[in-house]
């Protein structure tokens, strides 16, 4: 246990940024997924509404924890995998 008032403090306060960050890390997880579970049941055009849902997860998880290139990524390759999908 932390010794200090101040790390007391610290403490209480971490426990709160890490809840919110593992609400932010599960959205960001279910939306990809989401979108991956459209693409493979076959539709696109639920893949193609769900993507700016989990484009609004990515950035908002970047704002807090993720680096921004990892977030770049994971647009890209759900992106690429919507076109791919679409395009087949």
């Amino acid at each position: 246990m932390a010794n200090t008032t101040g790390a007391q403090k610290a403490f209480r306060s971490d426990k709160n940024k890490r809840a919110y960050n593992d609400r932010l890390r599960r959205a960001m997880k279910e939306a990809i997924k989401s979108v991956r579970k459209a693409i493979d049941a076959g539709d696109i055009s639920a893949a193609e509404e769900k993507l700016p849902v989990a484009y609004k997860a990515i950035d908002k998880a970047a704002k807090r924890f993720l680096h921004k290139n990892t977030a770049a990524r994971y647009k890209s390759r759900i992106t690429k995998a919507v076109v791919k999908a679409k395009n087949s």
